[in-house]
C-alpha cells in the first residue's frame, strides 16, 4: 500500500545550517493500517508527511503508493490518492465559499476534471447525507460560507473532505492539536468512526503520546530524522506512556523533555 524506502532529506546542505531531517527512513503501511506517529520537535515528523503527499522530494529513497512509484510524482497528481487534514483548521478548505462548494471540489478530487464541477440535487442530497454523520448540523448550512464555521466545526468538515473519497491513504497531521479538548475528543472520535467505517489506511501525527496509544494498530517513534521505535498491533494495547518515555531514555540515553510530546 505505502513503502518509504531509505529516504533521505538534507536541509541547506553544505552550509553552516545543514540539518538532516530525514535519515534513510524505511516504512511500510498495509492495506488498512492505521499508525501513529509521535515524536520531540524536529524528529522529522512533518518532513515524512510532506514527503509522502509530495510537498518535498526525497534527494535519496524511493516511495511506492497503493502500487506506483510516486517518489518524484508532483503534488497535485498525488492529490488524488491522498486526503490530508493539516493542523490548523482554516488549512484544507476554502473559507470564501460556501459548506457545499467546498464539498463538489473535495468530491471532485480523484474524478476527471471538465468545466462542470458545480453542486447538483443529487449531490446536495448526497453532501446532506454524509454530513448528519458529524452531528454538528451542518448538513442543514450548506450554503453557509465556511469562514464562519468554528475552528472545530471547520476541522470535522476538512476531515469529512479528505475522507469521503476513500483516497489511497489519509494523512492526519496534528488535526487535533489547534482545537480546545472538548472538540479534539469530539475530532478524535469522528477520525475513529470514519477510518473504521472506509477501512482507511491511515498515518497521524500527533504530540499526544496517549491519543497515540489509543488510536491505530500500530506505533512508531521518531527522532533526529529517524524511526527510532516501532510497536505492533499486540504491544500497543498493553503500552503506557511511561513505557514510551522510557524506551526513548533506553535507547537515546537521554529524556524526552524538550516539547509537547509529554502532553497525555
Amino acid at each position: 500500500m505505502l513503502d518509504l524506502i531509505q529516504i533521505h532529506k538534507v536541509f541547506n546542505e553544505g552550509t553552516p545550517d545543514e540539518k538532516v531531517a530525514l535519515d534513510h527512513v524505511s516504512l511500510s503501511l498495509k492495506q488498512g493500517d492505521f499508525v501513529t506517529v509521535i515524536g520531540s520537535n524536529g524528529a522529522g515528523k512533518s518532513t515524512l508527511m510532506n514527503m509522502i503527499s509530495g510537498v518535498l522530494q526525497p534527494d535519496i529513497g524511493t516511495i511506492h503508493l497503493d502500487g506506483k512509484n510516486v517518489t518524484f510524482l508532483s503534488e497535485y497528481k498525488r492529490a488524488r490518492m491522498i486526503g490530508r487534514v493539516f493542523q490548523d483548521p482554516m488549512a484544507g478548505t476554502a473559507p470564501s465559499m460556501t459548506i457545499e462548494e467546498n464539498l463538489a471540489m473535495a468530491y471532485s478530487r480523484n474524478k476527471r476534471r471538465t468545466l462542470r464541477w458545480g453542486v447538483t440535487k443529487a449531490r446536495r442530497d448526497y453532501f446532506r447525507e454524509v454530513l448528519e454523520s458529524l452531528h454538528l448540523g451542518l448538513e442543514n448550512r450548506l450554503s453557509a460560507k465556511v469562514g464562519l464555521l468554528s475552528g472545530g466545526e471547520r476541522q470535522a468538515l476538512s476531515l469529512l473532505m479528505a475522507t469521503f473519497t476513500e483516497p489511497a491513504i489519509l494523512l492526519l497531521d496534528e488535526h487535533t492539536a489547534a482545537l480546545d479538548p472538548s472538540r479534539a475528543e469530539l475530532i478524535t472520535q469522528l477520525t475513529k468512526e470514519i477510518v473504521e467505517k472506509y477501512g482507511l489506511t491511515t498515518l497521524m501525527v500527533t504530540h499526544n503520546m496517549q491519543q497515540a496509544i489509543d488510536l491505530g494498530n500500530r506505533l512508531i517513534m521518531m527522532d533526529k530524522g529517524q524511526i527510532i521505535l516501532e510497536v505492533n498491533e499486540e504491544d500497543k494495547k498493553k503500552l503506557t506512556i511511561n513505557d514510551l518515555l522510557e524506551e526513548f531514555q533506553r535507547i537515546r540515553g537521554s529524556k524526552m523533555t524538550n516539547d509537547r510530546a509529554l502532553l497525555s
